[in-house]
């Protein structure tokens, strides 16, 4: 039974700010004059423009604010605690809200049809979760089975399309709202001259994307993906080179500078055989939603795949408006796909995060 993604919608903080406006206050919490020009070379390298944050505005004089000013023109460093309070308050609101303004963009669905929930994140944990308060937002039944998916990384929504479409596949009724909600933002690290922090520091953002997935084909002219195949896989190294933990200030990412080349070296053998199982060749995809992690991992996956210049253009654009909102970026690449591009019969669909993993969905493209 098809299975198809319906109603693709996405969601950002109020509070923008630009990549020069980042790096020049990021900028002032450092002494050290070598460690300042790395930080001004890796955030004008990024390939970012502007980023969203659920923080608001850093180094405010209220003691009150997450990240306010000391009163020497330096942050404060908020514990765990403090930063995950401050995404449990963020997205109790901002989960209902990107939830139903997908179910609202669903012709043809009403909250009594939701069978399932699903939700990812990595930065933040609280029970009962957002899964929870989408429920209640939305009126959904209280007999709607809710799951929760922590701390996969940016791969993260692959997993719960894969569950979704197994919920599909046994129940024909079925209508599973996913959505990931990363507020990466609440984790900048303070007091630190690790370099894998600084990187991290300069490329994730915060944002959300949510879909409905069923067994239903879109209603009559709408835009959606029918999902024709879910794969995952390891790379044979990298595991030490991308890991995300539980610190005392947030949370800790461990990005090392060889994660490009780790996929660059191993893109194409990780996906060329499950491309050639559909007889797909490389060249003949219309549309590579490829998870832009950073300028240099896009910069990679082209030079492996051999794609031609304007083939990761959606994947960059999204980078340079939103930066790497890590499991909720994919959402905004989909979304983009169906909004700016013709249907097509070729999307192939990729994420990357601890392992190293990739994650791979390869889709049609179709209006109903």
């Amino acid at each position: 039974m098809p299975v198809h993604l319906h109603a693709i919608e996405t969601w950002t903080p109020a509070t923008a700010y630009t990549q020069q406006e980042a790096s020049d206050q990021v900028e002032a919490q450092f002494d050290n004059k070598r460690f300042r020009r790395i930080l001004r070379h890796i955030y004008r390298h990024s390939g970012i423009e502007t980023r969203h944050s659920a923080v608001g505005v850093f180094g405010q004089a209220d003691p009150a604010t997450l990240f306010h000013d000391r009163g020497d023109g330096r942050w404060s460093n908020p514990g765990t605690g403090d930063r995950n309070k401050a995404f449990l308050e963020v997205s109790k609101t901002a989960s209902v809200e990107v939830a139903r303004k997908t179910l609202d963009n669903a012709p043809g669905f009403e909250a009594a049809d939701i069978t399932h929930v699903i939700t990812a994140s990595c930065t933040g944990f609280y029970t009962p979760g957002p899964d929870y308060h989408i429920v209640r937002g939305l009126g959904l039944s209280p007999e709607v089975e809710r799951f929760h998916l922590g701390f996969m990384g940016c791969y993260a929504a692959f997993p719960a399309l894969r569950m979704a479409r197994t919920f599909c596949e046994q129940n024909p009724e079925a209508v599973v709202l996913i959505q990931c909600l990363e507020l990466c933002s609440l984790h900048i690290q303070l007091g630190t001259e690790n370099e894998e922090a600084l990187v991290s520091g300069s490329l994730f953002a915060d944002g959300a994307g949510c879909a409905l997935v069923s067994g239903r084909p879109p209603a009559r002219g709408q835009r959606g993906y029918e999902v024709q195949s879910l794969v995952s896989t390891l790379t044979p190294t990298g595991e030490e080179s991308m890991a995300w933990e539980i610190g005392n200030h947030g949370y800790e990412i461990v990005l090392s500078s060889y994660v490009p080349q780790i996929l660059g070296d191993n893109i194409r053998n990780s996906i060329l055989p499950h491309l050639q199982k559909r007889q797909w060749e490389i060249p003949e995809v219309d549309f590579w939603a490829a998870h832009p992690g950073g300028k240099s991992i896009l910069d990679q996956i082209a030079k492996a795949l051999e794609l031609g210049p304007a083939d990761l253009d959606i994947a960059r654009d999204v980078l340079r408006n939103y930066g790497n909102m890590s499991s909720a970026t994919i959402f905004f690449l989909l979304q983009a796909g169906l909004l700016n591009l013709e249907p097509g019969p070729r999307t192939a669909a990729m994420a990357f995060g601890p392992g190293l993993t990739v994650e791979l969905a390869l889709m049609e493209r179709r209006r109903f």
